[in-house]
């Protein structure tokens, strides 16, 4: 049992620890990252992460919902650290960023499939990293000799000569694929972690609510129709995270399904349980099957090919 527990909350950030004799468990989560999204409520398999709506203040914009732990019911496990798709949430094991669910192979991390190519970023500072709607896209400009300098400043010849350093903060970012759309082509590739279908019933959203569009952390995700004053969906950017289905005041006026998951390879009842709560039990069962049919196959290829040995 611990010996002293911890629960502190601030305007930046909320706080849980245990103190061990031989360990310190800290977990934390940066409310400036965090947008109020269903993930970690349905990653966590002790049910210790909710959300908790604000009260709508008439003329005002919605307020993303707020996240609490309780502390009785979180192991430290990290789940929710692994699951969170703008790493607002750490968890360290005596100040060391140490997952249990990583190192015993008990659950899978999200594959963040980013690559960016300097070669074809623009030599403006300004519009390549205000493309990212969560400013996670940092670019600076060298010269031969590695000195950073501002490229406005220098003539077309001595521009061209420059090389572009660029450094996407792949921990932090859900992978809306705006930098890949409105950078250069080719400039950017993301590939997304979470795949779904997010849809709004346009006869059940109020006249004149936008909270779903006033907490949407990715700009451009929903958007207001000129025709008919709703919200409307643009998939190409949605990360289906939840952050809108979590404040939408009408249950069914907005549909939330997420249908993949990329993450690295992982055999676990936990992941699963996990897999079933952010899909569906039919996607889980469908990532079963997709396992199943691989390990049959691994198996007949190392009998094909043992029986090839023996015949040689």
């Amino acid at each position: 049992m611990p010996l002293k527990v911890l629960k502190e909350e601030t305007a930046e950030s909320l706080m849980l620890e245990w103190v061990l004799h031989v360990k310190n468990y800290k977990l934390t989560v940066n409310k400036n990252k965090c947008v109020g999204c269903q993930i970690c409520t349905l990653a966590c398999p002790k049910e210790a992460v909710t959300l908790e709506k604000h009260p709508k203040i008439q003329g005002e914009k919605a307020q993303k919902a707020r996240v609490d732990i309780d502390l009785t019911k979180c192991n430290f496990c990290g789940i929710c650290d692994v699951s969170c798709p703008y790493g607002a949430i750490n968890v360290t094991v005596d100040g060391k960023h140490l997952l249990s669910v990583l190192e015993k192979q008990s659950f899978p991390q999200l594959v963040r499939d980013i690559k960016a190519d300097a070669h074809k970023f623009p030599l403006d500072r300004e519009k390549s990293e205000v493309v990212c709607p969560l400013k996670l896209i940092k670019v600076s400009f060298l010269t031969a000799d590695g000195k950073t300098v501002d490229p406005s400043s220098l003539s077309e010849s001595e521009r061209q000569r420059l090389n572009v350093k660029v450094d996407v903060d792949k921990e932090h970012c859900p992978c809306c694929g705006i930098c890949e759309v409105k950078l250069p082509n080719g400039a950017m590739y993301v590939h997304k972690f979470l795949s779904g279908k997010l849809s709004i019933n346009t006869t059940k959203c109020p006249e004149g609510c936008t909270d779903c569009l006033d907490v949407c952390p990715i700009t451009g995700a929903l958007y207001l129709s000129d025709s008919n004053s709703k919200v409307h969906v643009n998939e190409m950017f949605c990360v289906y995270c939840g952050a809108c289905k979590a404040v939408c005041p009408v249950d069914d006026a907005l549909e939330l399904k997420r249908t993949h998951i990329n993450h690295t390879p992982v055999r676990s009842g936990a992941w699963n349980k996990a897999l079933e709560r952010l899909t569906s039990s039919t996607e889980m069962s469908k990532e079963l099957k997709t396992k199943g049919s691989l390990k049959a196959r691994e198996s007949v290829r190392k009998r094909v090919g043992l029986k090839g040995e023996e015949n040689a």
